[in-house]
């Protein structure tokens, strides 16, 4: 990698736990993907002006529903939680590629999303509580 740019705004967006996590994931197999993954999607694609953090999130959760890919969906519907996009504008964005992508993509993007947010309920509810997981 040239710089830390991509991996710095990965990590404002997606989180640093995340990160964490997809880079202890890495192997000698998968570590070209990693830097592929920093530089050219989170360095060159997310760092540009033009539009904010929390509209390039609700854009890319409307084109993971457009794909069916539910895993990178529900952390892509937390960055954008992060970001500043409300539970209801994620809702709206999911609803609206229901018309463009079709039913079978939008039901498969909302089970992903009531996961997300059900998981982070149950999150606060253990901090509010005292409790941890």
């Amino acid at each position: 990698m040239s710089d830390n740019s991509g991996e710095d705004i990965r990590r404002k967006v997606m989180s640093d736990a995340f990160v964490d996590r997809a880079l202890a994931n890495t192997d000698e197999l998968t570590a070209p993907l990693q830097d592929y993954i920093n530089d050219h999607c989170w360095g060159a694609t997310w760092t540009r002006d033009g539009i904010d953090l929390k509209t390039r999130s609700l854009v890319t959760i409307a084109m993971l529903a457009a794909l069916k890919a539910p895993t990178e969906l529900k952390g892509h519907i937390r960055g954008a939680l992060n970001n500043g996009a409300t539970v209801e504008e994620v809702r709206e964005v999911l609803l609206h590629s229901a018309v463009y992508c079709g039913a079978p993509a939008a039901q498969e993007a909302f089970r992903a999303f009531k996961e997300v947010v059900q998981s982070l309920q149950a999150d606060e509810s253990c901090a509010t509580n005292g409790s941890a997981i």
